[in-house]
């Protein structure tokens, strides 16, 4: 049997980095093997501290009103006065300049990152297969992604919404978009802390106990919603949410966990995680205490050569790229090995991440990628 369906990953996600230089608008085109007209974008400034994230879809659409920040738990349109998406292109995106400066996406002499997923070409379709709340949802199943779009009825339990991707996700990122909710946090459900757990992406909080998803796992076609006690964080009456669902795709996507082992010697030798590919992009957060969301990726790390990705960037915060000796992951063949002691990759704690690929390790005619 074929270890992936997915030869290709850049068909279905990539990484764009660029440096500003006020010009408006302007277009970024991807370097992929395969053109990537992108449904997600996420954002970052690199260079200067204090700019946030910034993250658009394809469904909401693009301009002044339609971005969210990953760092925080502003309602949608924030910040917006300085620099916005004004297109979703056949291989990138357009940005145009805002206000007095443009430190979203092209200040001048700053170096930007973005993380694009394919997802189903901003064609959207209504779910019925929810419990009590239909959803709207476009999803791109040969990759494991979707966009889920609903508002809630205010019922603490028994209310599923349907995903559209035939496969349980392993992982779910939920926002209130518009901040009105009694618990606008962005909500994370990760499969390896379980139905009862949640991690919230703006922040560095050890994980919670709470019944955001009914104390529920998802199905194939649906994952639950609710809240206690009056609280209902993903499940707030008449309010509208945005979910970024995610299922594990063989030689594409991996999500999952590892326990750190704190190496404070050179050569810093931390755990190897197996993902059955090259990866292009790991997010980890360590679980059972408070630290950072850190993600790496292949484009911002070319420059040094080699596998070893030094530089990473919060999700929870708006601080500037951080770069050092004690915190890093090899980019291998087959997965990535964690380097350093730092709490946020590879303290004595536990570590969830995510990871998706730029190589499959073995394509679908069986033959192996060449290891960088």
């Amino acid at each position: 049997m074929a270890y992936t369906t997915t030869d290709d990953p850049s068909a279905h996600f990539q990484v764009i980095t660029w440096t500003g230089n006020t010009s408006a608008p302007r277009s970024f085109t991807n370097d992929g093997n395969s053109d990537l007209q992108p449904d997600i974008v996420w954002a970052k400034n690199r260079t200067t501290a204090g700019t946030d994230h910034e993250l658009y879809n394809s469904t909401m659409g693009t301009g002044t009103d339609e971005n969210l920040q990953p760092n925080n738990s502003n309602g949608k349109g924030t910040g917006t006065t300085y620099g916005q998406l004004t297109s979703f292109d056949t291989d990138g995106f357009t940005v145009n300049a805002g206000g007095t400066n443009d430190d979203k996406f092209n200040e001048n002499n700053s170096n930007f990152v973005a993380w694009q997923w394919k997802v189903g070409g901003g064609t959207t379709a209504t779910n019925t297969t929810g419990n009590g709340i239909d959803s709207t949802v476009q999803a791109n199943t040969t990759a494991g992604v979707s966009l889920v779009f609903y508002t809630g009825n205010g019922t603490q339990s028994g209310q599923t919404v349907g995903h559209g991707l035939g496969a349980v996700p392993k992982m779910i990122i939920s926002k209130d978009r518009d901040a009105t909710s009694n618990v606008a946090t962005w909500r994370v459900y990760h499969e390896e802390i379980g139905n009862t757990k949640y991690l919230s992406l703006d922040s560095d909080a050890a994980e919670g106990t709470f019944n955001d998803w009914d104390n529920t796992t998802p199905t194939s076609s649906v994952y639950s919603v609710g809240g206690s006690g009056g609280y209902t964080p993903t499940n707030t009456n008449n309010t509208e949410y945005i979910a970024l669902v995610f299922a594990e795709v063989q030689g594409f996507s991996k999500f999952g966990k590892y326990s750190g082992n704190y190496q404070t010697s050179t050569p810093y030798n931390g755990p190897f995680v197996h993902c059955g590919f090259q990866p292009a992009f790991v997010m980890i957060k360590r679980t059972d205490s408070a630290n950072d969301w850190i993600i790496f990726d292949h484009k911002r790390d070319e420059d040094q050569g080699g596998n070893v990705c030094n530089p990473y960037i919060e999700a929870n915060t708006s601080i500037a790229e951080t770069n050092n000796f004690y915190t890093g992951v090899d980019m291998l063949s087959n997965g990535f090995k964690v380097r350093g002691y730092d709490g946020n990759a590879n303290a004595n704690g536990t570590y969830v991440y995510m990871a998706f690929a730029e190589h499959p390790f073995v394509t679908s005619t069986g033959v192996p990628n060449t290891a960088r």
